[in-house]
This record gives structure tokens, sequence and C-alpha cells, in this order.
């Protein structure tokens, strides 16, 4: 597709968010960067001045259904809002921040793209790019909640593709790795799952492993433009990495059984048994 008409982007008040709006803008499209707080975004229109592009600041919150509205003209919606919770395991992880985390990063999801629809069948077509996650694809503690949104999300995505194919609106899901971001480095942290004592010398594993991919960080401009390019690619696959890390888990998903990367991923899960 041309980089031209309207893009909208949520979550556009940091990390992949802005940059992706920041990068669209400079390739030809009309942004509008949407975030809870638009003072957080207050720069951005300057921004994409500087670059040559036009971009302008709206609030939106995708858990507010009712303030939730799409442009006439629009090509492009990229759905990257999105929230983390506590590290926990499923047996202690409150309801309550199951429900928080799908009622932003699902329901939310979902009611801004049903108001995205009608507008891009009208423009004659367009893409929705969902941001996801790569950490999906492998089985790691304490994620579960959230690995179980970006799931959930995915599979909008495939029953999107179905629906949406004749009207010339693509799919793209974009799974991201370790991209710079406030939330990936508010992960730096030990998993809250360490206070149960039978699940202490797992999250300390849990830690040290996430330690270990502090040097692998990719820049969010560089995931950007990975993201811009899959948008404009009419022949784009529907998941999408924006990253090495990303892409590699991408590649081990598609040519491993479940189990092979289960055990890749896992190694002997009995070694953190008390016998």
């Amino acid at each position: 597709m041309k980089a031209e008409g309207i893009a909208v982007v949520t979550g556009a008040s940091r990390g992949i968010g802005r940059a992706v709006a920041l990068d669209l803008a400079a390739a030809g499209f009309e942004v509008v960067a949407t975030m809870r707080s638009p003072e957080a975004g207050a720069a951005l229109p300057a921004e994409a001045r500087a670059r040559g592009g036009r971009l302008r600041v709206e609030r939106l919150d995708v858990t507010e259904p009712g303030a939730i509205s799409m442009p006439d003209g629009l090509r492009v919606l990229v759905n990257n809002a999105g929230v983390e919770c506590e590290y926990l395991p499923v047996e202690h992880q409150p309801l309550a921040q199951w429900r928080e985390i799908f009622e932003t990063n699902v329901f939310g999801l979902v009611e801004v793209t049903k108001r995205a629809i009608p507008k891009l069948r009208a423009a004659g077509g367009g893409v929705i790019c969902n941001i996801t996650s790569s950490s999906y694809l492998a089985a790691v503690p304490f994620y579960s909640a959230y690995r179980a949104s970006k799931v959930a999300a995915a599979a909008l995505g495939e029953g999107l593709r179905a629906e949406l194919a004749p009207f010339g609106i693509r799919i793209v899901e974009i799974l991201p790795g370790p991209v710079e971001s406030d939330m990936l480095y508010g992960s730096e942290r030990l998993p809250e799952a360490h206070r149960f004592p039978e699940y202490r010398e797992m999250a300390e594993h849990s830690f040290r492993a996430r330690e270990g991919i502090k040097g692998r960080y990719t820049p969010a401009a560089a995931a950007a433009e990975a993201i811009r390019r899959a948008i404009l690619d009419d022949d784009a696959p529907l998941r999408n990495a924006c990253d090495p890390m990303g892409e590699a888990l991408l590649k081990a998903w598609r040519t491993s059984s479940d189990e092979e990367l289960m055990r890749r991923t896992l190694g002997d899960p009995k070694r953190y048994q008390k016998l």
C-alpha cells in the first residue's frame, strides 16, 4: 500500500507506539497519535514536523468505549495500547489483575477495532496492525495473564483476517521481543512470585535469565521501521517480528513442535522439586 491517508496509533505516548507514530508520519501518513494523557505527547507534533510529517495528538482510553471514535479516511490502525501486571503464579494471581489486563489488551483492542472497520472499508481498504508479544511463543513462568491476553489478540487477528480480506483490509500482527520501552525497563525486576516459598527458586532463576538479555535490547526507532515495512508490504505474512530476538522466537515457533519448544524453554522442570 502507499503511505497516504490517516493512520491511528493507540498507546502512542511512549515506547513502540511513540516511535511508530513518528515513523508513519515521516513516511507520509497523516498520523493521529492517541493516548490516555495527551500532555505526555505534547512534543510529538513538533518532532513529526521536523521530520517532514504531519501528526496530531488526541486523547483515547481504550477502556472507555463511549469515547472511542475513528476518523474518516482511515487507512491504518495500529493497536499498540497495552498493560502488564505483577509476575505471579496462576494460583496466586488475583482475578482482578486478569480482568484489568484483559480490559486493555483484549476488550479495549476489540472496541477500537470495531469502530475502525467501517472507516477502513469506506476508504477502500487498509491495514489493522496488532502489537502482541513474542513472549507468547515460549512457555515461561509468571507471565500467564499477560501472555494469555496477547494470545487472545492473536486469535482475534486470525478471525479478522478471514472476515475482512474481501474488503481489502489486511491484518498484520507484530510480535516484539525486547524493544526499548518503559514497559521493558519495568520488567527488570525479580518476579513477585518470589514472595511464595514454593516458587522462590523458580522466580530467582527467571530473574537471572531475564538479566541475561539486557545487552540485546532493540531501539524503538529500529523496531518502528520494521513495523512500517510490514504495514506497507501487501505480501507481508500475518505474523511478523520487529527485532532480532523476536525474529528468532518466531522462526523457532514456525519450525519446532510445541513439545520441542517447551523443552528448549523450560529445560527440566523437575530441577525445582524439593526431594
